[in-house]
């Protein structure tokens, strides 16, 4: 029967990695400190001269350490005085549900309002004059008279006359006339259209 030991370098590698894993498992089982934990000093009649200052100190600030940071000692007894203190304090709380899963309602600001009040409305635009100015007729004494058109109307008219029971004509020009609506005292200059 032939155990494997012909090679002797696989045997080698073997018998290492099995000592490494024993040690691995004793080091588990064991806690993994590798130094040993403090004694305590307890200072006696006798031991009470003996003690140096420094060693008083170092003591102290071991015990200030430990009162600071209770979470990060070993030390498995329970503090008391640490519960007592946790017994005092009361939750007062902030009025939130913290067993529901709600977004904070944020205070929505209120715009000012201001103090500016409002004027009267602006009226609206007068409606523009649709008449169309296409041509005039004019006299060698100067009398001119215009013709006016809206749709299939043709109106003929001079200054000063009203046309349409509405737009009366103001002035009369080479190229354009006036004309004032008079029920919204609109005046517009409508100019010749050519064509």
């Amino acid at each position: 029967m032939k155990l494997g030991t012909e090679n002797k370098t696989k045997t080698a590698i073997a018998l290492v990695l099995m000592a490494l894993a024993v040690f691995l498992l004793v080091r588990a089982f064991r806690g993994g400190e590798d130094t040993p934990a403090p004694k305590a000093v307890t200072a006696g009649p006798s031991t009470a001269g003996k003690a140096s200052q420094a060693q008083i100190a170092k003591a102290q600030t071991a015990h200030k350490t430990a009162h600071a940071m209770p979470a990060q000692t070993l030390d498995p007894s329970l503090r008391f005085d640490l519960l007592k203190a946790s017994e005092d304090i009361t939750y007062e709380g902030s009025g939130r549900d913290i067993f529901r899963s709600q977004p904070e309602v944020a205070a929505i600001p209120k715009p000012a309002t201001p103090d500016v009040k409002p004027g009267p409305p602006i009226p609206p635009p007068p409606p523009p004059i649709d008449l169309k100015f296409y041509g005039f007729a004019s006299r060698k004494d100067g009398y001119k008279r215009i013709f006016l058109s809206r749709g299939e109307d043709i109106f003929v008219a001079k200054e000063g006359d009203v046309v349409d029971r509405r737009y009366k004509i103001v002035r009369i020009g080479q190229n354009s006339v006036d004309v004032e609506d008079v029920l919204t005292n609109n005046r517009q200059t409508l100019p010749l259209l050519v064509g």
